[in-house]
Parts: structure tokens; sequence; C-alpha cells
């Protein structure tokens, strides 16, 4: 009679162990999980260009090249890194480089970002920041193109016969 008690038992016996088996080796992966891929995956191997850039180029990240900062393309000049430190915390340098306006301008950016973006308040840099953009990238007098001089043209004439 004692062994069908024990038979009765049986499915319970084996949740619990089951459980138990589950519990310990999911404790056992966030001990040591992290370092369970490298026992899997091989680890990437640098091409000859990624490691041939890391010995010889690891400079270019800040070289200067024509007044422009390889790496940004921003103009290098004052208040540099005060732009690249505020600017591309949130977007890249090529929309700084692709816009042009005057101060006030630049201005109105900036108070359209803190007010739809997100933003910060620049405090002591926003006059920093505003000289330089305001000296880098202004607009560009393009004027209207150069007028024709019709004593130079050499005309043809169309022969329709």
């Amino acid at each position: 009679m004692r062994h069908n008690n024990i038979d009765n038992f049986a499915p319970l016996i084996s949740l619990i162990t089951g459980t138990f088996l589950f519990c310990f080796f999911v404790f056992v992966y966030l001990l040591i999980g992290d370092r369970l891929d490298s026992w899997f995956i091989e680890p990437p191997v640098a091409s000859e260009r990624q490691s041939r850039r890391s010995t010889f180029d690891d400079d270019d990240d800040d070289k200067v090249v024509n007044g422009i900062h390889v790496q940004t393309g921003l103009a290098y000049g004052e208040g540099f890194d005060i732009v690249r430190g505020t600017c591309t915390a949130c977007h890249s340098a090529k929309l700084v480089t692709q816009n042009r306006a005057t101060r006030e301008g630049w201005r109105q950016m900036i108070r359209w970002m803190q007010e739809t973006q997100g933003l910060w308040d620049l405090g002591d840099n926003e006059p920093i920041v505003l000289d330089y953009l305001a000296k880098y990238y202004a607009p560009k007098e393009t004027g209207r193109r150069a007028n024709i001089d019709v004593a130079e043209v050499e005309w043809f004439i169309l022969n329709l016969d």
C-alpha cells in the first residue's frame, strides 16, 4: 500500500526536480553567461585595412586639413571644441555644415531645438556657439549670375531651308 502512495507523488517529485534544475541553470547562466559566448563563438578577426588604420591612423580623428576638421567636417577655429561637443551630442555635424544662417537665424534654430527637440540650455556656451556658427556658416552671397555680354556671343543662324 505504501508503494502506491509514492507512485502518487512521482509527478510532483518530477516537477520539483525539474523546477530545481531549471532554477539552477538560470542561476549559473546569470553568473557566467556572458563568458559562455566565448566558448561557442569565434572572436571577429580585424581585416588588414582595419588593423592598418588602427595602427597608423590613430591621429586622423583630430586631423585638420585646409581648415576643416577631418572627422566631423566642421570648420576648425575658435569655438570648434564647444560646437563639436554641443552639436554632435545629438546629431551629425553634417546637419550643421549643410545649413547657413545669420547669427539670429542660428539663435532661432537653437531655440527651436530647445523647445521641440530637448536641447538643453547652453548657458555661457551659447554666445561661443553663435559666434562660431555666424562666422563659419553664415549665408553666402551668391548674387545673381553675371550678365551676358551680347557682343561676345557667337550667334548661330538656324537655316530651315
